[in-house]
């Protein structure tokens, strides 16, 4: 069992960006009643994280998006300057390890899910989240502003979210 949650049957499992590798791995050990994926990738069964990027469409999705010089302006744009520094300089890099390695699942764990997606997000445009939502989980993406890292920018509006999923 996962630590924290033998024995309870209400949890709700939130995943962020390449989270959305790991939170179905979690959904398919433990009863959890709810998956919210929040800007999250979503993984098909024996896809890497790096055959993610031209798999799901986010490739072709992101040809013509503008660039951006730096970390804020593509996934911090809209946080307050000193909680964007301090997630960078915190920031304790990715492990390789998903990027590399199938996804093991056979299959979208047997739970309900929801997709929210940020409007302002730069890295995952709503456009592409909207698809992506629709064609990997054949679920209609919710949204709410923000940019990528809206838990930063916009965290009271984010945990009211989560809450009414949870409610």
């Amino acid at each position: 069992m996962v630590a924290g949650v033998d024995g309870r049957d209400d949890l709700v499992v939130v995943a962020h960006s390449l989270g959305g590798f790991t939170a179905p791995l979690v959904c398919a050990r433990v009863p959890a009643r709810l998956l919210v994926l929040a800007a999250a990738m979503v993984p098909a069964p024996g896809e890497s994280a790096d055959e993610w990027w031209t798999a799901s469409g986010y490739m072709e999705a992101a040809r013509d998006a503008p660039a951006y010089d730096d970390e804020i302006e593509l996934f911090l744009q809209d946080a307050p300057p000193e909680r964007a520094a301090e997630m960078l300089a915190r920031g304790p890099g990715q492990s390789g390890t998903p990027m590399r390695e199938p996804w093991p699942l056979e299959g979208w764990p047997d739970v309900p899910t929801r997709y929210l997606l940020f409007r302002d997000d730069r890295f995952f445009p709503a456009a592409f989240a909207r698809q992506l939502a629709r064609d990997r989980l054949g679920v209609t993406a919710d949204e709410m502003d923000g940019g990528h890292c809206a838990y930063l920018s916009r965290p009271a509006e984010l945990a009211e979210r989560l809450h009414a999923y949870a409610g």
